[in-house]
């Protein structure tokens, strides 16, 4: 194989896992790790891969989040939707969790006024909505507030919902796949969607499909953790069948 060829091998394994490792792709390839170690310096030199220790992950992984204000409105037809389906999973009377992020915004949104239940959130802007609803009993979890995505993260966020017991739990992902989970760009967002995850009796996923087969640098939760997937209907038919495969149901809408 051509080091051209064995390159683009790496990079499709890369990019469809989510990393790679040198000793892995050294047996896969029937080449040395020193020789994996120079492709994966080729790889990142061209922009296409980010060295990490023991392998590289894919260049985009590590790109910047787009900003709260960017996302607003991005998609806002497919988020209505899986707003609209996720309230379908709200509990009579029971207590949700609404993750920071624009398809949970949409659900906030969509939330009829005389429903009755109690909603933790670490969005300030989801709970400004809140506020004014008055069959909404609303905690607000505290921490330090990301500007990027407006939401609160860190240990007084962590350290308040390990006390909670939540019946089911609304969690954004920036990525989300089969094979490695739930994902998101920031360590502190991903220990913080981590908690909330622990916290919730049942977790429902809502990412619309540009965000399928999609892995960034964290993971915060196995796919097998997840009991339902709400997405929109341009996610790929085959990709939905190997969520499904994984285990949570798949609702695209």
């Amino acid at each position: 194989m051509y080091a051209a060829e064995r390159q683009q091998t790496i990079l499709d394994a890369a990019r469809s896992r989510g990393r790679v490792e040198v000793t892995a792709l050294a047996e896969q390839l029937n080449v040395t790790a020193e020789t994996i170690r120079r492709d994966l310096t080729a790889l990142e030199r061209r922009g296409l891969l980010k060295r990490m220790h023991g392998g590289a992950i894919p260049a985009d992984a590590v790109a910047l989040e787009p900003a709260l204000e960017e996302r607003i409105g991005h998609r806002a037809a497919e988020k209505q939707r899986i707003a609209l389906r996720a309230i379908e999973e709200f509990p009579d009377g029971g207590s949700v969790l609404l993750d920071a992020g624009t398809s949970t915004l949409a659900i906030a949104h969509a939330l009829p006024d005389d429903l009755s239940l109690t909603v933790v959130a670490n969005s300030p802007m989801i709970c400004a909505i809140l506020a004014s609803k008055p069959g909404i009993t609303l905690l607000q979890l505290g921490g330090r507030v990301r500007e990027r995505t407006g939401a609160a993260v860190g240990r007084w966020t962590t350290d308040a919902l390990a006390e909670l017991t939540i019946d089911v739990g609304f969690i954004g992902a920036n990525g989300f796949d089969a094979e490695r989970g739930l994902t998101t760009p920031d360590e502190s967002e991903a220990a913080t969607k981590r908690a909330m995850v622990e916290a919730c009796r049942s977790t429902v996923l809502v990412a619309d499909s540009s965000k399928a087969a999609h892995a960034h640098l964290h993971r915060f939760a196995a796919i097998d953790e997840v009991d339902l997937i709400v997405t929109d209907a341009g996610i790929d038919e085959s990709i939905a069948g190997t969520l499904r495969a994984a285990g949570p149901k798949v609702a695209a809408v």
